[in-house]
């Protein structure tokens, strides 16, 4: 029973992230989504606030990193692991945030698709991919 519990509380979250994924449009403010979906590499880039879309990035980083690392405590219920990726995500929201900034500030068109992929990073869950199958594979180690 206590392990269907804590797949059930892991889908749970996991819905949580798509949620935030599928309703990004009305949740966040940023002109960069109807960007990427058009043709990008031959336009200019969008108007935006640049306050406005920082603060809102951010969030939606933060909102992310907060449900990652409780489907990672969720499976795992370890508080070694839950701190070692906190160190993790802010390292890299650091690193990320002023690499964005650069690129949200300093617009070329030959800088969109690697400005497209860093903004992933910022607005995707993707660091919890790279960490869920990696704390895996050391737990099955051990």
């Amino acid at each position: 029973m206590k392990k269907w519990y804590k797949y059930v509380i892991v889908a749970f979250l996991f819905m949580l992230l798509a949620l935030i994924r599928w309703f990004e449009n009305e949740l966040f403010y940023d002109p960069y989504l109807l960007f990427f979906h058009n043709d990008y590499l031959y336009m200019d880039s969008p108007r935006q606030e640049v306050f406005k879309l920082v603060v809102n990035t951010s969030f939606r980083y933060f909102l992310n990193t907060v449900i990652s690392l409780l489907i990672l405590y969720a499976f795992f219920k370890e508080k070694s692991l839950i701190t070692f990726s906190s160190i993790i995500y802010i390292i890299s929201f650091i690193v990320l945030i002023m690499c964005y900034l650069y690129f949200v500030l300093d617009p070329k068109q030959e800088n969109y698709y690697i400005f497209f992929n860093l903004r992933r990073f910022l607005i995707q869950p993707i660091i919890l991919l790279l960490l869920f199958p990696a704390f895996y594979y050391n737990k099955l180690r051990q």
